[in-house]
């Protein structure tokens, strides 16, 4: 658990993410760099919870209604409740992060979901390793679950998205979140983060997302607040993060 390549010194974004959820895979490093962000935007554990919910109900839409059986998760950071190998049994699924701390938890499930460690930032390495875990010539859906903030530049953000999302067949989803420059408390967290040590977090507009679905057939109902998307009932709270879920035509 602290191999010198984990660097329990310094906050990493999985394990900061993992002490909002509330778990304990983390350093006090990342908590305090946690503490910093929810002091002036304390909404940020209920984005990593909403986002969980927003997870459960695109892979269960996925595999119950639009019948993908192949999953690619980039980014899926430490594993939680409600992993997508667990909301789709059956399916075939590949989990991508660039923390050894996740490999190391991978390597204690007893799960049929493969693992790559590898950095988003090498898309064409990712795509190397799912094109020999995956079957391209079926459907598969590709998601981006609130990572592509680490990337400043949206135009890479738009590079690493098509240069894995363009191998995939017709019929091939992709699913996309992040956390939006929406509010000024919000913005405010992502600055405690960067002073803290943390990763810096580049909040983007809705419009800004919206670009990586370009030429995309998007379910409805389209990208609005992830939880707002097929909610099914009750109220919805608004939370600075936006998501949608496009199919390739």
């Amino acid at each position: 658990m602290t191999s010198p390549e984990l660097r329990p010194d310094i906050p990493h974004a999985a394990r900061i993410w993992n002490y909002w959820m509330g778990g304990t895979d983390n350093f006090p490093a990342d908590r305090a760099a946690g503490d910093a962000v929810v002091g002036v935007y304390p909404e940020i554990a209920l984005m990593a919870r909403f986002s969980r919910q927003f997870l459960t109900r695109v892979v269960r839409f996925l595999a119950t209604d639009a019948g993908i059986r192949q999953f690619l998760d980039v980014g899926t950071g430490l594993p939680t409740m409600q992993n997508t190998h667990e909301i789709a049994p059956g399916a075939r699924v590949v989990y991508v992060d660039h923390d050894p701390l996740v490999l190391e938890h991978a390597r204690s499930l007893q799960t049929s979901a493969e693992y790559v460690l590898a950095d988003y930032h090498e898309p064409e390495r990712i795509l190397a390793a799912a094109l020999e875990k995956l079957d391209f010539t079926e459907p598969v859906a590709v998601m981006f679950m609130g990572v592509l903030g680490y990337e400043p530049s949206l135009a890479e953000v738009r590079r690493i998205v098509g240069t894995i999302f363009d191998a995939t067949p017709p019929g091939s989803y992709l699913v996309l979140w992040d956390g939006t420059n929406t509010t000024p408390s919000v913005v405010e967290g992502a600055k405690k983060l960067a002073e803290s040590g943390g990763a810096p977090y580049i909040l983007r507009s809705p419009a800004d997302l919206a670009t990586c679905f370009e030429g995309l057939e998007l379910v409805e109902p389209g990208l609005t607040q992830i939880t707002a998307w097929r909610p099914g009932g009750g109220d919805v709270e608004y939370i600075d993060a936006y998501g949608a879920v496009a199919r390739k035509p």
